[in-house]
């Protein structure tokens, strides 16, 4: 078995099983910061924290896993490439949207939401850019 097309495949799983996630935590933000009711808020804190632990955040270390094991079987010396560079750079940007996401998910677990479901509207825009653009750039390697 080609070893290449494997992990490939594996990379794919785990980078659509993590934009999924990024995609649905801000939208259950939206319906949380829009409710008031105890039990409502206790179903959306299940919902949030399972997302989050149980399939977002294995699913990046995967893709990140999946994605070094790639640029390990391509070689190294193919960082050289500002395709790879800018795909890598995009990556980081959407960790730290993960990451931001974790930080919001805590502001709701404890009770101290202050945004608007209108900017949780909005920044549920930014995986779907970043993916957009790596796509982009992964299949035509512009530069």
């Amino acid at each position: 078995m080609n070893s290449y097309l494997l992990f490939k495949s594996l990379h794919l799983i785990a980078v659509i099983s993590w934009m999924a996630g990024l995609l649905y935590l801000p939208r259950i933000f939206v319906y949380h910061s829009e409710n008031n009711h105890e039990i409502i808020t206790t179903v959306f804190k299940t919902m949030e924290r399972k997302l989050y632990y149980f399939i977002m955040t294995p699913a990046m270390i995967l893709s990140w896993l999946f994605g070094l094991v790639l640029i390990h079987e391509i070689g190294f010396d193919q960082l050289i490439n500002l395709w790879l560079q800018l795909k890598l750079f995009l990556v980081i940007i959407l960790t730290g949207y993960h990451f931001y996401l974790g930080f919001l998910l805590n502001k709701f677990k404890f009770d101290q939401n202050k945004k608007t479901s209108k900017f949780y509207r909005y920044i549920n825009e930014i995986p779907t850019l970043l993916l957009i653009l790596i796509v982009f750039i992964v299949i035509f390697k512009p530069i």
